[in-house]
């Protein structure tokens, strides 16, 4: 690569990460507003299943049948640690950080920075897609962590006040 060709990539991978922040910061906004916390947990369990699936989806895409079985793995487990995350805040916590980190993975792995042999060939990824996941993984997963107490504590049962019947 070229010096202009890695400045170029760097411009775009800077923005990408802005623009993944800047997606965080405005989905914990919205989400704050039109959800309670429980509400708010159940939507960030159910949403990691959904992004986990994007990988699967541009296997397809791509037509990069070798990657099917390793993609396939691991949407299934972010799948069930997304589910978990339904009632449990800390899955939430791990599993966005987890994938943040596959995120990178791949982006690493189309740059040709890290070698397909532990992994295999895992799917292809538009330029800078697996920064963008990434800033904004993270950033919901250090929400989760600050959202913790909160998220437990809405699942608890509180305790019924009597009342009394009028005279």
């Amino acid at each position: 690569m070229d010096q202009y060709s890695m400045l170029g990539f760097l411009v775009i991978v800077v923005l990408y990460a802005t623009i993944g922040l800047l997606a965080a910061t405005g989905a914990i906004s919205i989400t704050r507003k039109i959800f309670g916390p429980r509400a708010e947990q159940v939507f960030y369990g159910l949403f990691l299943v959904i992004i986990a699936a994007f990988y699967v989806a541009f296997a397809a895409y791509f037509g990069n049948a070798a990657a099917w079985r390793v993609e396939t793995v691991a949407v299934v487990l972010f799948a069930l640690i997304g589910l978990f995350g339904v009632r449990l805040p800390t899955a939430l916590v791990i599993g966005y950080a987890l994938h943040g980190a596959w995120d990178l993975v791949h982006e690493l792995q189309a740059q040709g920075a890290i070698s397909t042999y532990y992994l295999g060939h895992l799917t292809a990824v538009p330029l800078a897609y697996g920064v963008f996941c990434a800033a904004f993984d993270v950033c919901i997963a250090a929400y989760a962590f600050k959202r913790l107490a909160e998220w437990a504590a809405a699942w608890t049962a509180q305790p019924q006040r009597e009342t009394t019947p009028p005279a």
